[in-house]
């Protein structure tokens, strides 16, 4: 092993500082550095799933003909992650690692053929731990601590809140319905593999070229880990190849580029194999749930008792938030007077899962969805009507204190209703073909920043040049959903012009004003009310000297065609660049800015934070099937879907996300399963695109996309979210058409054909999950709803009091 000394960066033998080991000399580009050669690099990665690290030999590695550097932990010991309350990982484990693809060290070499070799050269001696294989396992906390942090053991998270007297509605019910479900895991599966390059200027300076889906969170992680100031550390975010929240972590491979280009003085580059990806993993947490609900005889919901135990994987990610996610969107859809969630996260030795597409709620869609066939048919009320007689109303509040503006959902549910001949055929198909319905609602963008403060989540700032085109600038990130040409959409509209008028400058924290990020289906609603208020704010500038110009009221100036001209005679008027250089003589440069913040929440409880929105989203989808019951495979023959987008500003872009979601869905009802071999502790079965199995053309059916256009006060334009909410019904409409198609419930997903086979031949005529376990709930906040005279807080529990005092 590298003794640990210090000498010159361009020395001829090992270096070693702090965990850093250094073969400079061994190359013939390292006493060139007027020429900075490329490097590349490889992560050494944990076989095992838990395990103290007992050591570390890199001198194999150092000794390789190419070879430029070795990093071990200690060379960045500051941790880091997304959420300020789980801040639990290292770009390079040096004590223990969590879960099988932990990264331990890092190496750069001048091609990625060597690097490979060097990384299986390294060397690391492991004293094993037991492996916590399952949440069940994590909450019985047998196992030693994973981690040296949470509310108890391998509890990451444990949460309790109640509004209203549930127990006191289930008393005043017809029906209680009590159904235990289970949604499997699944990852994100974008086409485009992880990618990062770091490289420092001569200013040490460090810049990172990333294909990440947060920038701004990015930035943050990496000034935190390099030690160095924010004004010294740029991200660029590279168009993606798709993320779906894949590549909304800041991850150790984006940070250890940096890392080693600053050792090396030279650009660093790495991409990620796919098998790589798959361990890097952050998709759907797998979730166990009960849900207890009471209605009443003509079909009202009276309150809800929700239960979710999930399996949160080796590290913290977005856990917190997803934990309350699968509580908190219950409300917005349906009327539930009372509500009561509980939800517990749990540390186990796999992959992390963390945000996929609908983050933390297809989960509790699908349960809640199943549950409402079932109650339908226990009430004698079609699965449709049941729903368009409990819908949230508008302008309302709901039991959790969300506040809901517009909603669509009746209409959508008609559309689809309409379009599947569902009243002539539901419950009338030949055996083994079947009709489901299912519905959803989803979030424009999330109420609140990540790190809580008073900044505004989205800006964007105008450069309007004499030649008659704009820059706009804005922190955004384009990952495939169209967020650039919507972008420019935006400022287009405002100011007349069109789009090839329009630059784009987005993704780059040293050019762009701060936008959060691609997630939670916020970019169009905030970076759109933000681009728009920055494009009025320059017509009004522009449009006060051409109207002086002109002779006319500022009320009369119009912007269209690329021209400025008077409303009331058209023909007089100038050409947009005209009108530029007239303002700019006027006084001067013309560039403006603009910023949006979401409205404020009526909930002021603890985990009020999840779940407020500008305006929710809403969908419905039939899926019509055919089930095999000599087999239990499940085709799907079409899809009828229905989305309340407000305001369609690109129906293309909207309905290219509409049909991806239900492609998505579909994938993750049928066949998607981050699936754990059984005998072998923490090793997946399917880490490759070969064996995990997604849709292809070949089961893509047919689908008819309707949208639902109201335009909603809230949005730019009046749109609406499109990124998530349509993957969201197609789970539970799935698993309702299989029993409308063989009389069989398959209560978890994905919905493999042994499934539906152990259903067919259950008595119960039923394949699921049972048993649900104690969450041992000691603490529960309970707030008042809107209809008792509360005003959104909780008072505080006996627990808080004795913290406090």
């Amino acid at each position: 092993m590298a003794s640990d000394r210090e000498f010159n960066l361009i020395g001829k033998s090992p270096l070693r500082v702090d965990g850093m080991a250094k073969c400079a000399g061994q190359t013939k580009f390292a006493d060139d550095l007027s020429m900075p050669r490329m490097l590349f690099a490889k992560l050494h990665r944990s076989p095992v799933a838990h395990a103290k690290i007992v050591g570390i030999d890199t001198s194999k590695a150092e000794a390789m003909p190419g070879v430029v550097a070795v990093l071990t932990g200690k060379s960045m010991p500051i941790p880091f992650g997304i959420l300020p309350v789980s801040q639990d990982e290292h770009v390079l484990a040096f004590d223990k690692v969590r879960f099988i693809g932990d990264p331990v060290a890092a190496v750069a070499a001048v091609d990625e053929g060597t690097a490979y070799e060097a990384m299986l050269a390294i060397e690391v001696t492991y004293e094993e731990l037991p492996v916590v294989l399952n949440a069940e396992q994590a909450l019985a906390n047998e196992a030693p601590a994973i981690h040296d942090y949470g509310d108890d053991g391998n509890v990451h998270k444990r949460v309790s809140m109640q509004f209203g007297d549930v127990e006191q509605a289930f008393e005043d019910s017809d029906e209680i319905f009590t159904d235990i479900t289970l949604f499997g895991s699944n990852t994100h599966l974008a086409m485009e593999q992880h990618a990062s390059l770091g490289h420092v200027a001569a200013d040490g300076r460090v810049t990172i070229h990333s294909s990440t889906q947060t920038p701004h969170y990015l930035h943050k992680a990496a000034c935190k880990v390099l030690e160095l100031p924010p004004s010294r550390v740029r991200i660029i975010a590279t168009p993606n190849g798709g993320g779906f929240g894949g590549k909304s972590d800041p991850f150790n491979h984006e940070i250890v580029v940096a890392k080693l280009s600053q050792v090396t003085n030279r650009p660093v580059k790495i991409s990620l194999t796919r098998e790589e990806v798959f361990q890097c993993h952050r998709g759907r947490h797998t979730v166990l749930m009960k849900s207890r609900m009471g209605m009443t005889k003509d079909g009202k919901i009276t309150g809800i008792h929700f239960q979710s135990l999930l399996d949160g994987g080796s590290y913290g990610s977005f856990g917190v938030a997803t934990t309350y996610y699968t509580g908190a969107l219950q409300t917005v859809t349906y009327e539930v007077p009372t509500y009561r969630f509980d939800g517990v996260r749990a540390f186990t030795n796999k992959a992390p899962s963390g945000p996929k597409r609908g983050h933390g709620t297809p989960q509790p869609r699908f349960a809640i969805e199943v549950q409402l066939d079932k109650a339908a048919e226990k009430l004698g009320i079609d699965p449709a009507e049941l729903r368009l007689r409990m819908i949230q109303p508008p302008e309302s509040v709901t039991a959790n204190w969300l506040y809901v503006n517009s909603i669509g959902l009746a209409e959508c549910i008609e559309k689809v209703v309409e379009g599947s001949g569902w009243k002539e055929r539901f419950g009338k198909l030949p055996r083994g073909h079947g009709l489901g319905l299912a519905c959803s609602s989803y979030i424009s963008g999330a109420g609140l920043p990540i790190y809580w403060n008073a900044m505004p989540h989205s800006g964007v700032q105008l450069k309007v040049d004499r030649g008659g085109g704009v820059a706009v600038f804005c922190g955004e990130t384009e990952i495939g959903q169209g967020s650039d040409t919507v972008l420019a959409t935006c400022v287009a509209e405002v100011l007349g012009l069109e789009l090839l008028d329009v630059r784009v400058c987005a993704g780059d924290t040293d050019l762009t004003p701060v936008d959060l990020g691609s997630y939670s289906s916020r970019v169009t609603l905030m970076m759109g009310n933000a681009a728009i208020q920055a494009a009025e704010r320059a017509r009004e500038i522009i449009g006060k000297h051409a109207a002086k110009r002109m002779g006319i009221p500022g009320n009369r100036v119009v912007f269209a065609g690329n021209r400025v001209f008077d409303a009331e005679d058209p023909e007089r008027g100038m050409s947009f660049s005209e009108a530029v250089q007239i303002a700019e003589a006027e006084q001067g440069t013309i560039g403006t800015v603009g910023s949006y913040s979401p409205p404020p929440n009526p909930g002021r409880y603890r985990g009020s934070g999840v779940g407020p929105t500008a305006t929710y989203s809403y969908t419905a989808a039939v899926v019509e099937i055919f089930a095999d019951e000599e087999t239990g495979m499940i085709e799907v023959d079409k899809v009828w879907i229905a989305h309340d987008i407000g305001r369609a500003l690109n129906r293309n872009l909207v309905i290219g996300q509409v049909e991806g979601g239900v492609y998505m869905g579909l994938g993750e009802a049928l066949m998607e399963d981050m699936a754990y071999r059984e005998k072998r502790r923490g090793v997946l079965k399917h880490p490759s695109m070969l064996e995990y199995k997604s849709i292809t053309t070949h089961e893509m059916p047919e689908v008819i996309t309707t949208l639902v256009e109201h335009p909603d006060p809230r949005g730019p334009f009046g749109a609406k979210e499109v990124g998530q909410g349509p993957l969201l019904p197609m789970m539970p409409a799935v698993a309702n058409a299989l029993h409308d198609a063989l009389g069989v419930r398959v209560d978890q997903v994905p919905i493999h054909p042994d499934l539906v086979m152990k259903a067919l031949k259950a008595k119960d005529k039923r394949a699921g999950p049972k048993k649900f376990p104690d969450l041992l709930i000691t603490d529960t906040q309970r707030v008042k709803t809107q209809a008792e005279g509360g005003d959104g807080t909780a008072p505080r529990s006996p627990k808080e009091k004795a913290v406090q005092s």
